[in-house]
């Protein structure tokens, strides 16, 4: 009896035969990854022992007790707040881009109260659009809460020159086509007043006289003997 010794030439196992009968080598990091994977498979379909809580009698009751309360009140508390907040965000955009039609903004996202949320994306994609037409129609497409807060910050010496400039410019150009409500027309004399007291110099204030300096010693007798 002879014993056959395998040889690296040999088909099994580092080589094996293809279609043709001509010797392959095997990956034998595919066959390892492929049993990694077969063993996790078993591990995980393996059954273990469960448990329903960690809590156990009067413990469990006084946890489902609390939690009740929680899904009941404050959740729904809370999804009503976050659906208020949500809604009224196309409102908040408006007021931050200081657009000219807020209002109608946020009467938009009240009636989409009403329709379930469906006039939600009009009232988001309003308050992103710039408004052209109202621009063409009344000469500016900011809103006056936009001129109120720059006034205010003009006073404060808070704005640049650039800015101040062109502040002044818009209200000029919306004076000159005769589209100023009376509230603009007040930012606009304001502004105008700001810039006097800004251009006169500022007073120059007298030195007041100082009485004279009074000897240590008594002052002389008119009329006194010498």
């Amino acid at each position: 009896m002879t014993t056959k010794i395998l040889s690296p030439q040999t088909p099994w196992p580092h080589t094996a035969l293809t279609h043709d009968g001509d010797a392959a080598p095997v990956d034998h990091r595919k066959s390892r990854r492929w049993l990694r994977l077969c063993a996790a498979y078993l591990l995980a379909c393996v059954p273990f022992a469960a448990q329903a809580s960690f809590f156990k009698g009067e413990a469990l009751d006084t946890a489902a007790d609390v939690l009740a309360i929680v899904i009941l009140i404050f959740v729904p508390i809370g999804v009503i707040a976050l659906f208020w907040l949500v809604h009224i965000l196309p409102e908040k955009i408006a007021e931050k881009r200081h657009h000219p039609q807020q209002t109608a903004i946020k009467t938009l996202c009240l009636l989409s109260l009403v329709f379930g949320g469906m006039l939600w994306p009009i009232a988001w994609l309003w308050a992103y659009t710039k408004p052209i037409g109202y621009k063409m129609a009344y000469g500016t497409d900011k809103h006056e809460d936009y001129f109120k807060e720059a006034i205010e910050q003009a006073a404060q010496a808070k704005l640049t020159p650039a800015e101040r400039e062109a502040l002044e410019h818009e209200l000029d150009a919306l004076a000159a086509s005769n589209q100023l409500t009376p509230e603009l027309r007040a930012i606009r004399a304001r502004l105008h007043s700001l810039d006097k007291q800004a251009a006169s110099p500022a007073p120059v204030q007298a030195a007041t006289p100082q009485p004279p300096a009074q000897s240590s010693g008594q002052p002389a007798q008119p009329g006194g003997a010498v």
